[in-house]
């Protein structure tokens, strides 16, 4: 009843949304833009929110998906005029740094790593083992890049010289989209773009990160003790709500899993 007389004042709300994954353009339960654009839809346009809080979690993934996302964080931001804070848990490193820098503000716990400023591709040769097993691999392709770094074939210098050409390319996509968000911030005298992770203190002598805070007291010292939280998310599929989990989706956690350990968590 108290929202519909115009000369009471409301409590100020805060939009939460969650970004805690990998990011990947493809899998269930993935950070991607195709899901999280009704997400973002409604938590920067139901009620007129006073900013969106990003609770991040995430060890990246994808840059394009990590590119998509941001990109469309900042343009509802710039549409709906709503400042977004970002708030890191464990982890925001790579593509979920990509993620905290499309917002106006970076706040982390003390031991929250920060970072990765970097692109990484891995992948596995087995040509020696299949040769020693008496297996001949056979490929025919039109276009002689088709089969580049065939993993079945010997390791080709031209096709390692062309995929460096492809993250060196990449890299610079990242680095780009971090100096033109955080560009003012960061030091001048110093390369954060080698692919190292900061904790949270650190992070922020070094302008990755805003400070250290939480996100209900941060936001309570921003619009007011009274300030209330709205939360979206992604809906998990109705099958691994009850527990039960495809291939896909375990697949999807191990490589997850495998993703956090690189940082220790």
């Amino acid at each position: 009843m108290k929202r519909w007389i115009p000369f009471l004042k409301t409590a100020p709300v805060v939009a939460v949304v969650r970004l805690s994954g990998m990011i990947s353009g493809s899998g269930r339960g993935t950070l991607n833009d195709a899901v999280l654009e009704p997400v973002l839809e409604k938590a920067f346009s139901k009620g007129k929110p006073a900013a969106v809080a990003l609770e991040i979690n995430s060890p990246g993934g994808s840059p394009v998906q990590s590119s998509l996302i941001g990109a469309r964080i900042r343009r509802l931001a710039a549409e709906k005029e709503v400042p977004v804070y970002a708030f890191v848990e464990d982890v925001a490193a790579s593509g979920g740094y990509w993620l905290a820098a499309a917002a106006d503000e970076i706040y982390a716990d003390e031991s929250s790593v920060v970072g990765s400023i970097g692109v990484i591709s891995a992948s596995f040769g087995v040509d020696e083992l299949i040769s020693r097993h008496g297996i001949e691999r056979r490929v025919y392709t039109a276009g002689k890049s088709k089969s580049m770094l065939d993993p079945f074939r010997p390791e080709n210098p031209e096709d390692v010289a062309r995929l460096k050409t492809l993250l060196e390319d990449i890299h610079t996509n990242f680095k780009d989209h971090i100096t033109a968000r955080r560009g003012d911030k960061l030091p001048e005298d110093q390369d954060l773009f080698t692919g190292e992770i900061w904790l949270a203190r650190r992070a922020t002598e070094l302008g990755l990160i805003d400070g250290v805070g939480h996100l209900k007291p941060t936001m309570q010292e921003r619009f007011g003790e009274k300030v209330k939280f709205r939360r979206y998310g992604i809906k998990r599929p109705f099958l691994s709500r009850f527990g039960v989990r495809i291939m896909d989706d375990a697949l999807n956690t191990i490589e997850e899993r495998s993703a956090f350990a690189q940082f220790g968590l």
